[in-house]
């Protein structure tokens, strides 16, 4: 079993349904997915690039992306119907946790100048978004073998309802938000 999974289910929960009043252990809120967007914008025109963008994303995560295309034509941003304007990753279950694992504890502390992640990225819903400038401060990426940077989306849904709820699940888990 992944180390925060059991993290949340021995204390994680527990604690929460006490600051929070839970009384069903179903109701106390969890993590249910995180999704990593990457848009290749200007440099989704060779292929040759989306696919070291898909390559070093599934490094990161383990898991295979997906690219997503553009719906409709848009002179105004040179973007046609079909064209390929990102890569998503979805995990769930160990690979979620796992990532989650990484990111608190290896990756943010990696980035430079970091003084904690800003609390005003949740979405009112209990989601959390942040984004990161540079793919490089995941330890399966080696700044040698890369030929363009590129930053991220990460987003970590939650079935809370409330963010005061959220951003308390994500504290128990160590997230490292900044000091107001």
């Amino acid at each position: 079993m992944e180390r925060l999974r059991e993290q949340f289910n021995k204390t994680v929960a527990p604690k929460l349904a006490k600051d929070f009043g839970f009384t069903n252990v179903m109701s106390v809120p969890k993590i249910q997915k995180i999704v990593v967007n990457v848009g290749v914008g200007k440099i989704g025109r060779d292929q040759k690039v989306i696919d070291g963008v898909v390559a070093d994303l599934r490094a990161i995560t383990g898991q295979q992306p997906v690219q997503t295309t553009a719906r409709k034509s848009i002179a105004g941003f040179k973007v046609r119907e079909g064209q390929v304007v990102g890569v998503v990753v979805t995990m769930r279950g160990d690979r979620m946790y796992s990532f989650l694992d990484k990111l608190i504890n290896i990756a943010l502390p990696r980035v430079r100048d970091f003084r904690g992640v800003k609390v005003t990225g949740f979405d009112g819903r209990g989601n959390y978004h942040l984004g990161l400038k540079e793919h490089l401060v995941f330890p399966e990426i080696s700044s040698e073998a890369i030929e363009h940077t590129f930053g991220l989306e990460i987003s970590i849904i939650t079935n809370a309802k409330r963010d005061d709820v959220a951003r308390s699940l994500l504290q128990e888990f160590n997230f490292p938000f900044a000091k107001e």
